[in-house]
């Protein structure tokens, strides 16, 4: 392995750590730029989401090693990380090689004058793996929580509110055995059976998801590349996103809007129960977004999308009770997909939590109104935080009588029903094995 794709790795480390730029793209940015064969990709990649998802950890075993010296250039930080991560996550990585190419990179970003403090941290930390003194929960339940899992004080205060102590930590330590990919066939041009059938010809292994229509693919590289994605039969997409889209009962003939709706999957999925007919509105605030959307609906061949660069936090009086269904997946913490999107963790704030609550209750107070009679408002987050979630909906239905939560029973799987209350259900990754989200159908009953 070649210093190419560490240095791919540090960089989009360096884009997330000092821009604020987004781990994925990020990563898709600067891997496109990069002549990589399917193994160095892989391993850059896993570089970038196991440094981060790991960082706080890492953090205290390398500042154990600093003594005291913490104040240290960001560039030569993040190799430490990088670094770290290799030599106590990924057994395929000789130790001297994790150490030799750390110190090389140091130099090739030009910080000679420190390629010795990255020699002496690492070996250091080789040295005393055994001795790092970790926090104890039953000192600074908080500390213990922020250091063994790599989560922000504030973060792990939050869901400690949330769910207690015992809650947060298992929200906080999950990791599944096995990763997988998501996928939904088009149910206009593919079923899950043939789907199924062109996947395994492909070499992949797979197994029903719990949403339907949807499959779980195992040891999956690219599946953009596959000419099945190309061609429209399948989309990328995750299974409680299937869900939420679903729970609007959308039906053929119907006027539906979707209204956040960039990349477009949701769309797809209410476009596909309606058989391309009627019509799916799919708002989003930024044009670029937008064509995100648009692409979809190409992809997929779905005529009956109408995308619009629209602000669903606006209220359109010409829109009132025009419409079946409305999708709000507003926006959120994300703190239900902090396993695919780890740079999440450190962007929850309690600030930022309060910030998208006024978001989310302006967008489904000018959504509201748009709704029929009769018609059903879903509300869903990538959230586990009830600020986001079951409370946001019970202060919704304050302020309009003229709804009520409606539970979705036998519409759900199987193994989700027990777990929804009178107001909502709120699925865990650690507990239900998908993405940790939030969904409640809301039914307006009168004008």
């Amino acid at each position: 392995m070649d210093l190419a794709p560490r240095r791919v790795a540090l960089e989009t480390l360096l884009d997330v750590s000092r821009g604020g730029a987004y781990a994925s793209l990020a990563l898709d940015k600067r891997l496109s730029q990069a002549a990589f064969g399917a193994r160095d990709r892989a391993f850059a990649t896993r570089l970038v989401y196991g440094t981060l998802e790991n960082r706080l950890t890492l953090d205290w075993r390398i500042d154990q090693c600093l003594q005291g010296n913490k104040d240290i250039e960001q560039t030569v930080r993040e190799i430490l990380r990088m670094g770290a991560y290799q030599l106590f996550y990924m057994d395929r990585v000789p130790d001297m090689a994790a150490v030799d190419e750390s110190v090389s990179l140091t130099r090739a970003m030009g910080f000679e004058p420190l390629t010795g403090l990255t020699n002496a941290v690492l070996r250091g930390m080789l040295r005393g793996r055994d001795g790092v003194v970790w926090p104890k929960p039953q000192d600074d339940p908080e500390l213990y929580l922020s250091v063994m899992f790599s989560a922000p004080r504030e973060l792990a205060r939050l869901l400690m509110d949330a769910y207690g102590e015992h809650g947060a930590l298992e929200i906080l330590r999950y990791r599944p055995r096995e990763r997988f990919i998501a996928v939904r066939a088009n149910g206009l041009r593919c079923d899950v059976e043939r789907l199924s059938a062109l996947l395994r010809e492909e070499g992949f292994r797979i197994e029903p998801g719990l949403a339907p229509g949807t499959l779980r693919v195992y040891g999956a590289g690219d599946l953009t590349r596959l000419r099945a994605f190309q061609n429209g039969l399948f989309t990328i997409q995750g299974e409680s996103s299937v869900l939420a889209a679903r729970a609007t009962g959308a039906g053929p003939g119907q006027t539906v809007l979707d209204a956040c709706a960039a990349p477009g999957g949701k769309t797809a999925v209410m476009s596909e129960m309606m058989r391309d007919t009627g019509r799916v509105y799919a708002w989003d605030t930024h044009a670029h977004r937008v064509e995100l959307i648009r692409g979809t609906a190409n992809r997929l061949k779905l005529e009956n999308v109408r995308p619009a660069v629209r602000d669903a936090s606006a209220p359109r009086s010409e829109l009132a009770m025009t419409l079946d269904a409305a999708l709000v997946d507003a926006p959120c913490s994300g703190t239900g997909v902090m396993l695919e999107k780890p740079d999440v963790k450190y962007r929850v704030s309690r600030e930022g939590v309060e910030s998208l609550r006024a978001t989310q209750a302006a967008i489904l107070d000018a959504v509201a109104p748009m709704v029929k009679p009769g018609g059903a408002l879903v509300y869903s987050t990538c959230s586990v935080l009830p600020q986001e979630n079951e409370e946001q909906v019970r202060a919704f239905l304050d302020r309009h009588p003229e709804y009520e939560a409606e539970r979705l029973g036998e519409e759900l799987p199987a193994p989700l029903r027990e777990h929804e209350g009178d107001c909502g259900l709120q699925l865990l990754a650690h507990r239900d094995g998908i993405d940790g989200f939030y969904l409640c159908r809301m039914r307006r009953r009168r004008a």
